[in-house]
């Protein structure tokens, strides 16, 4: 059995085997059957992992339950939150996307709840925020864990009590939305280190929804790629059904084992770059081959492999050395690429805000 935990209250937990997924609290338990669908909406997958993904958003999605989506970058954790709005009884109203990463921690606040005309430098007008626009609907918060300590509590009452105020302004407002959270980092451990309210921590995960690399369900990938490339003949021959690709044998052997450090976001990528540059309807290994295995090596720190050996160096430590010398490199062209903007080049890597500062800051390269 593969066992997982989803918090719905403290003290709850859901044993997922190979053919139910059982939730147990102190008032009893439910058994829900693995969905038998390889999709749900915009989610792919007829691996047990997804299929356990699919059956807990079937249950939980024509509910009201706020749900925090864990996984790392490119497992489509914004996929997840709209299959939950859809499947929700809140599917004609909106969904707001925020990313709470993107945003100037000067603006955050009145980016989520609004300002009024006057209230700071350069608020000419009222502005309603991500809060009220998703009035009825739901509002996806991504990159929860970025979010500055001083705005976790605001955003806690905001959750208990369903009512906000705009910067500047003392009227009361209420808002019902539901409440989606996604991130690429361990909260858990933030509410330990002190930097995640755990109150908060709390209130967000009523219900966990964990998202596996697709490194660990590649018998996922050629169903994903046949897929993105049926998206692609949609969208880009829309008058021709008949222009339609696929993927050699060897090709998508290929696909199946490279472990995809941008997850399904690269492979995605890939795919349609393949589509679009590939000399035939049959994409081969050379079409499909990732970009990240297409980038010249960097050359080692003080030579070639052969001065390690001579030099008798560990192999994790020559490695660390080899690793420490590309971040620092990666980061330094990314960041001059960039014109040193933190935002567009946390999003050009797929990393976080702080994930980029943290590394900037351990190899001393200045982001601007």
């Amino acid at each position: 059995l593969q066992i997982r935990e989803i918090w719905l209250r403290p003290g709850t937990v859901v044993t997922i085997g190979k053919t139910r997924v059982k939730f147990e609290s102190l008032e009893g338990e439910v058994e829900i059957d693995l969905s038998k669908d390889d999709r749900y909406f915009d989610l792919v997958g007829r691996s047990v992992r997804m299929r356990e993904i699919f059956a807990v958003l079937q249950k939980i999605a024509p509910t009201e339950l706020t749900v925090l989506v864990r996984g790392e970058t490119g497992t489509g954790k914004e996929l997840v939150a709209r299959a939950i709005h859809r499947g929700s009884q809140r599917e004609d109203k909106p969904l707001v996307v925020q990313d709470c990463s993107a945003i100037p921690s000067n603006l955050i606040e009145s980016t989520l709840f609004g300002h009024e005309r006057g209230s700071f430098t350069g608020a000419t007008d009222r502005h309603r925020g991500s809060f009220e626009q998703a009035e009825g609907g739901t509002i996806f918060l991504d990159e929860i864990g970025e979010l500055e300590m001083s705005l976790q509590p605001k955003l806690l009452r905001v959750l208990e009590n369903r009512e906000i105020k705009r910067v500047g302004g003392d009227k009361v407002i209420p808002v019902d939305v539901r409440v989606v959270a996604a991130t690429n980092r361990d909260l858990r451990q933030m509410v330990n280190e002190g930097t995640f309210r755990e109150d908060l921590y709390y209130r967000l995960s009523v219900v966990q929804v964990e998202l596996p690399p697709l490194r660990e369900r590649n018998e996922d990938v050629p169903l994903l790629v046949d897929a993105f490339l049926a998206e692609f003949s949609k969208r880009n021959f829309p008058d021709d059904p008949s222009k339609l690709f696929s993927v050699a044998e060897d090709a998508m052997a290929k696909l199946k084992s490279y472990p995809w450090p941008g997850n399904i976001r690269e492979l995605k990528n890939t795919v349609e770059r393949g589509a679009s540059l590939g000399d035939g309807p049959e994409l081969t290994i050379r079409d499909l081959m990732p970009t990240s295995q297409k980038t010249p090596a960097l050359p080692l720190p003080g030579g070639n492999a052969e001065q390690f050996v001579e030099d008798e160096v560990p192999f994790k430590e020559a490695k660390q050395k080899v690793l420490d010398t590309f971040e620092a490199a990666y980061l330094k062209a990314l960041l001059d690429k960039h014109g040193h903007n933190v935002t567009r080049s946390a999003q050009a890597a797929g990393l976080t805000r702080y994930h980029l500062r943290e590394l900037a800051k351990r190899y001393g390269v200045r982001d601007g």
